[in-house]
């Protein structure tokens, strides 16, 4: 039972902590009180005592007052929300809105609300209310406040209200292969998949085979020393590109080497094209090493004006982010990984060492911001030979939902991210134990006084060359597990985001794209979240061993939704010809990962699969007798049943591999993220070995026919 005095209970929810839920197998729970107070110290409130508890509410609830306007305002086109303008009482203020485009809008309606004047600090404050017109463009607009010769501002976010799947998708639907792409290799990539792989399978597919999408993993930077993350959820920025994906004689200055640098470059370049030959277990820190050596060369060749200009323009417009970005890459190289093993001097970024430090390192910032350069050039690349291959959505990117707490993102971004705090997950059907994913979470309200600026940029980056993103987790956008450092994953409690301005924004910033959305909403959900997204015009994600009916039963095709992304497997679950060996339950059963016995997981599992199965025999889809490619393809041919817009096939399911990409739960007891792509029978697929394969066209038809 939760011990919560009144003050130390209202403190939590009025900042959106929850101090009671209910979990995954409908239980009420009570948060612990240590959970809480832990969870509140993260949020910067020392409320460790009846005293102090409610002296953090009444200064909470006294902030509020202290401002003239909120800090950010995130409406929907249409919409007349109220606005609230804080002055002296009696006087009255002058507001207006400043358009993004320049002009401006002095009609916004007071209305005529009584609120009860409050002393702030010796000063009698009353509020005054206005109403935005609904005529307000979509957009990033500045709402303004003067009186008596005071003045303040605020970001106005007008979003799009339904954002859907675009007109490109528009009444039709589509397929699309989902790769790892670090693990699809080719003759010519350096021991793991690069971007001119990403732009071949896209043409290809396109092309060839008549995809319309190519969903990567989150390609978002990881540190520049070793050891590198393996996991591409764990990265250390979430708003800049990993330059391990650099192919490095796609680099336009590559074709100006020497004949003595080109010698150089191929003989760092050899063993890597043998490695990608190989099913041994990927290698980041070989690859990477041979890569920036190759690079560096590369640099050397003078860039002309134009790529000069065009260099400078990249700069210019990613602005103090990519610089933070490139001089904490400096200073990892120069002092080590983790930053807070720095001089603590440098652990503030915009203090005078570390401005000191940029100068003294500036040719190294100057490196890493190429490199995010030539990234951007790529992209740009893949992206443009998805859509002239026919595609009409191209490359859909992934966002991870946090990053690395010792990353880039936690040094520059840390007085928007809470401390001592990680996110995870609750305990679950497949995580019977919770999760804890070591990323440090945003603080709500420390975003929201920032404009959600971070989260706007970060947003703006990895939706420039893409066609579609995927959120991982998007149940964060509303809640999210918080974790307190010392405590299991289990102990941890909710904790609420404004949604309707992190939605929000994410759909304006899609929109200016002409990106869809697709969320990944699996887990426990909240029913009203979905409802929700698909509001908004959000797709979510239906993996078919999870779509089952109120008795359990497999969801029928006609009940599935139609917004939404429509998978058999995922990179969480070992491909289907894996699952459907149980694969699944022999790892987490090896690993310790299970709260029931082997042989009881084993037998749950053999009825939910039989249960499908015979479904799919029921519907004419899958004969008795039938094979594993069989049985993989009518499991997609079922896809294809469902109203579901958006058909996913996992990589590995066109070659038959059967290993899991990942494990969630473990770290090193699983080589997570490092496993390249083979076949059945463990024998390395290149990118050339799919164009040849009958197999993948096989699947191919088999989805996109229907």
């Amino acid at each position: 039972m939760s011990d919560l005095d009144p003050d130390l209970r209202a403190l939590a929810e009025e900042l959106g902590v929850a101090t009671e839920f209910w979990d995954w197998q409908g239980r009420h729970v009570r948060v612990a009180r240590e959970t809480v107070l832990a969870v509140l110290a993260g949020l910067g409130l020392d409320a460790g005592t009846p005293e102090r508890a409610a002296a953090a509410l009444r200064e909470h609830r006294l902030a509020r007052w202290r401002q003239m306007l909120p800090p950010i305002v995130v409406t929907r086109a249409g919409w007349t929300p109220w606005v609230w303008v804080h002055l002296p009482h009696g006087a009255e203020p002058d507001v207006w809105v400043e358009l993004e485009d320049g002009g401006r809008r002095h009609d916004l309606a007071q209305q005529d609300r009584w609120v009860a004047p409050v002393d702030v600090d010796g000063t009698v404050t009353g509020e005054a209310t206005y109403e935005l017109p609904s005529s307000l463009p979509v957009g990033w607009h500045t709402l303004h406040a003067r009186c008596e010769g005071r003045h303040a501002s605020s970001p106005l976010v007008v979003t799009p209200p339904y954002l859907g799947l675009g007109p490109r998708c528009e009444g039709q639907r589509t397929w699309g292969f989902m790769a790892q792409l670090y693990q699809l290799r080719s003759a010519r990539s350096w021991g793991l998949g690069d971007l001119a792989d990403l732009a071949d399978l896209a043409s290809w597919s396109g092309h060839d085979l008549g995809a319309g999408f190519l969903l990567a993993n989150p390609l978002h930077a990881a540190s520049p020393v070793p050891p590198m993350t393996d996991s591409p959820y764990l990265p250390v920025t979430r708003r800049f590109a990993n330059p391990l994906y650099l192919r490095v004689e796609a680099v336009p200055e590559y074709a100006y080497l020497s004949a003595a640098d080109r010698a150089r470059v191929d003989a760092l370049a050899a063993p890597l094209h043998r490695a990608s030959r190989s099913a041994a277990l990927l290698d980041r820190d070989a690859a990477w090493a041979a890569k920036l050596a190759a690079l560096e060369i590369v640099r050397a060749v003078p860039l002309t004006p134009g790529r000069q200009a065009a260099f400078d323009a990249f700069r210019e417009r990613e602005g103090s982010g990519l610089v933070d970005f490139a001089t904490w890459n400096a200073l990892v190289e120069r002092h080590g990984w983790p930053w807070t093993a720095w001089p603590e001097e440098l652990w503030d970024p915009g203090g005078p060492a570390v401005a000191a430090a940029r100068a003294e390192l500036a040719d190294r910032v100057a490196l890493h911001s190429w490199l995010q350069w030539l990234l951007d050039e790529q992209l740009a690349t893949a992206q443009r030979s998805a859509r002239e291959a026919g595609m009409p959505v191209g490359v859909v990117h992934d966002l991870a939902v946090g990053v690395h707490p010792e990353g880039a993102d936690s040094w520059a971004l840390q007085d928007v991210l809470a401390r001592g705090i990680t996110v995870g997950a609750p305990p679950d059907a497949f995580n019977q134990q919770g999760q804890d994913w070591s990323q440090p979470p945003w603080h709500p309200g420390r975003l929201a006084d920032a404009g959600y600026a971070p989260y706007r940029d970060m947003l703006r980056t990895v939706l420039r060359h893409a066609g579609g993103l995927r959120v991982d987790h998007v149940l964060g956008l509303f809640r999210l597990w918080w974790v307190p450092a010392g405590l299991p994953p289990s102990a941890g409690t909710y904790v609420r985001y404004d949604h309707e301005a992190l939605v929000g924004i994410l759909a304006l910033e899609a929109w200016r794209a002409g990106a869809f959305v697709v969320g990944e909403d699996l887990g426990t959900v909240e029913p009203w979240v979905r409802d929700y997204l698909r509001e908004r015009g959000l797709a979510g994600t239906s993996i078919l061993w999870f779509e089952r009916g109120w008795q359990h039963e497999p969801l029928r095709p006609e009940h599935w939704r139609e917004l939404c992304l429509a998978t058999v497997t995922t990179h969480d679950l070992p491909p289907t010809a894996g699952y459907l060996d149980g694969e699944h339950i022999r790892i987490r059963g090896d690993l310790g990962l299970l709260t029931r016995s082997v042989e009881e997981e084993r037998a749950i599992d053999a009825g939910d699969r039989d249960s499908w199965l015979d479904l799919l025999r029921e519907l004419g889809l899958l004969r008795h007798g039938a094979d594993v490619r069989e049985t993989v393809e009518a499991l997609h041919r079922f896809l294809g049943r469902t109203p579901a817009r958006l058909l996913g096939v996992a990589l590995p399911d066109a070659v038959g591999d059967t290993r899991a990409q990942n494990q969630p739960g473990t770290d090193r007891e699983y080589p997570n993220w490092r496993v390249p792509l083979c076949d059945g029978s463990g024998e390395p697929v290149l990118l050339e070995d799919l164009a040849a394969s009958e197999r993948v066209r096989s699947l191919a038809r088999a989805v996109g026919g229907a």
